[in-house]
C-alpha cells in the first residue's frame, strides 16, 4: 500500500467516527464479563507478544486490549483480585472477555469451576498516562 492510499485510509477511517478499540483503551476503564482459563497443554506455547505462556505466570489473552496493558481482575463474589498483563489474544469463544494463566485462575479461586464472572479494570496502557 503506496503513503497516499494509507493517508487516504487513514483519513476516511477517521471521518466515519470509527475507533479501534486498541486506540480507545484507557486507564480506569471497566469491563464486565467471564473468564477463562487456559488450558495446561498450552504452557510452553509462545504467545502473541512472543513471550512464552507460563501457567505458573500471572497473565492473561484479551481480543482487543494493546499488548502489555497492565489490568485488575477481581472476581465480586469472594471480592479476590489480581493484577496482570495481557500477552495475548484470546478468547476465542463467544461471550468471554478474558483467558486466564492457571495461576491468575488459582489465585482468583475459580480453578475448579472454570468460568467466572469478572470486573477486568485497565491499570495501565503502554505508551499512555499510567503506564
Amino acid at each position: 500500500m503506496t503513503n497516499t492510499r494509507k493517508f487516504l485510509f487513514i483519513g476516511l477511517f477517521l471521518l466515519t467516527g470509527v475507533t479501534s478499540p486498541l486506540m480507545a483503551a484507557q486507564p480506569g476503564q471497566v469491563m464486565t464479563g467471564v473468564a477463562s482459563y487456559y488450558h495446561d497443554s498450552l504452557h510452553g506455547n509462545k504467545t502473541a507478544s512472543g513471550k512464552i505462556y507460563n501457567k505458573n505466570k500471572l497473565s492473561a489473552a484479551h481480543k482487543t486490549l494493546p499488548l502489555g496493558t497492565r489490568v485488575r481482575v477481581t472476581e465480586p463474589k469472594s471480592g479476590r483480585s489480581v493484577v496482570l498483563e495481557v500477552n495475548d489474544r484470546g478468547p476465542f469463544v463467544k461471550g468471554r472477555i478474558i483467558d486466564l494463566s492457571r495461576r491468575a485462575a488459582t489465585e482468583l479461586g475459580m480453578l475448579k469451576k472454570g468460568l467466572a464472572k469478572v470486573k477486568v479494570e485497565i491499570v495501565s496502557v503502554p505508551g499512555r498516562s499510567g503506564a
